[in-house]
């Protein structure tokens, strides 16, 4: 292989890594929010 198809392949490795890290940063993200919002409305009840 020539290094213009290595650099295509480490480019795509790249991308790929990065797109799956923005997923479970914002999954990770929606189940902090879910709890937050469990723990205000357990507060709430509380009162």
């Amino acid at each position: 292989m020539s290094i213009s198809k290595y650099a295509v392949l480490l480019i795509v490795g790249i991308s790929l890594a990065c797109l799956s890290a923005c997923s479970t940063a914002k999954g990770f993200g929606q189940d902090v929010q879910h709890t937050g919002e469990y723990i205000e409305e357990k507060a709430d009840d509380a009162s």
